[in-house]
């Protein structure tokens, strides 16, 4: 589509009404990391959609990762990193380092970048108001992954207070513990929890990945609880792809009206989801679907 095509623009802005209709007002989480985080033409396409959700009535928030980036700090800093089950072992000395990049570098410049595009957004951690309580995450094992925390509560308040004054919340996911201690929280985590806590419409974790893919490396469009608990168990649902599931589980499980997995490689992928009949990537609803064929 180009600038001389008005017919097919607002052929366009039509087919898309009925969406922002039923969107409008609704609160939609946006877990944003992987490739969307390092490739800048990408960072300002999340940017610019963002903003866009919010002039069309709905109300966006945004919660980041950013292990990359910590990832590279550390080793420019000569800190070892060692990983545990998946999980980055957090000393203190990494936690400052989280704290820096996380809560710092990255959140503000999210931030910023959303109100370049015209819209306002603030940067906050879970540590601001205390609004993210935290404690240290255990292992059925005993191993100990240092300050990594687990969620006990998130106050929606300090949320709301944003929401309620046309304000974008950005959000490090960084929780504070009951005497002060600070954790460093899965980002995919955090943001099902928050949408949990918000009653959220819709929870959109953004990855490297198409979305749910068969054995046959299919995309699987639309699941149900029930079918993702099968194709766990058949082992087509296995590796990386296992703890965002347990998140959509989690947040479906506390209320949120659906969950989707998408690319977060695909320029506009927020948007064709929301706008559009076809969507993008996997849809995780309570609603009973046929368990997709091997």
């Amino acid at each position: 589509m180009t600038a001389s095509d008005p017919a097919q623009v607002v052929k366009i802005l039509t087919q898309a009404l009925p969406y922002i209709q039923k969107f409008t007002g609704k609160i939609c989480v946006v877990k944003y990391g992987g490739n969307a985080m390092t490739n800048s033409e990408l960072m300002n396409s999340f940017a610019r959609d963002i903003a866009l959700l919010k002039y069309v009535g709905i109300k966006p928030v945004v919660v980041h990762g950013g292990g990359p980036q910590i990832g590279e700090l550390l080793a420019s800093l000569a800190i070892e990193t060692n990983f545990v089950d998946g999980i980055r072992v957090t000393d203190a000395a990494t936690m400052d380092v989280v704290e820096m990049v996380l809560g710092g570098k990255l959140n503000k410049a999210i931030a910023q970048l959303i109100c370049r595009h015209g819209a306002q957004a603030v940067g906050l951690t879970g540590q601001d108001g205390m609004f993210i309580r935290a404690q240290q995450l255990k292992s059925a094992t005993g191993q100990d992954y240092g300050q990594v925390g687990q969620i006990t509560s998130v106050n929606r308040q300090v949320i709301d207070c944003l929401l309620d004054n046309d304000i974008i919340p950005v959000i490090a996911p960084i929780g504070a513990g009951s005497n002060g201690e600070t954790y460093n929280i899965n980002a995919d985590t955090a943001a099902a929890q928050i949408a949990a806590a918000l009653d959220a419409e819709k929870l959109l974790l953004l990855t490297n990945t198409p979305g749910v893919l068969n054995n046959d490396q299919t995309l699987l469009t639309h699941l149900s609880r029930s079918a993702v608990r099968s194709l766990i168990a058949q082992g087509t649902i296995s590796g990386g792809m296992l703890p965002k599931i347990q998140c959509a589980l989690d947040a479906l499980s506390q209320g949120v009206g659906s969950v989707q997995i998408i690319d977060g490689r695909v320029a506009h992928a927020l948007l064709l989801e929301l706008f559009t009949p076809e969507g993008c990537g996997t849809q995780i609803t309570d609603q009973a679907l046929t368990i997709p064929t091997q």
